[in-house]
């Protein structure tokens, strides 16, 4: 995404924009339609590395750390693996959740399995976009997860 222009390549978590939406692993909060405002505001944030690597201190008080909730993959080295998306992925599914479909869109069109990304968490996609508030992105997902037998 960096190299397209559609993303700014920081290398230190202290870089990313403050109060930003990172898109994390290990958050208790999941990312719902509730965080539309401030991914307006200060944008979203992704780590696109091993997060055993990451040292996790301070990522609360500067940054929003949100899991993804249920969805699968459709790039070529994890496809139809829950919660292995790749970091376009991860960012273009927060996009679709929080209403920023044209954005989304566009990062997908960028690869050649983004129109099978839609079709595979069509769905859910779709549940948590119409999802009044975080607890019912998690129920959502929870279902998901029962589903798939995780």
């Amino acid at each position: 995404m960096g190299h397209l222009g559609l993303a700014k390549i920081v290398y230190r978590l202290s870089a990313l924009p403050h109060g930003s939406i990172l898109l994390y692993p290990f958050s208790e909060r999941v990312l719902s339609p509730d965080d539309r405002n401030d991914i307006a505001i200060a944008g979203i944030s992704a780590v696109d590395c091993s997060w055993n690597r990451i040292a996790h201190e301070g990522l609360s008080t500067r940054l929003k750390p949100r899991l993804l909730p249920f969805l699968l993959a459709s790039n070529p080295t994890n496809y139809a693996v829950p919660f292995k998306l790749s970091t376009l992925e991860a960012i273009s599914a927060a996009l679709l959740i929080c209403g920023f479909e044209d954005s989304a869109l566009e990062l997908l069109s960028k690869v050649k399995w983004g129109d099978t990304f839609l079709s595979l968490n069509k769905e859910p996609l779709s549940l948590y976009c119409r999802s009044k508030d975080e607890a019912n992105v998690r129920k959502i997902s929870e279902e998901y997860r029962q589903l798939y037998g995780i």
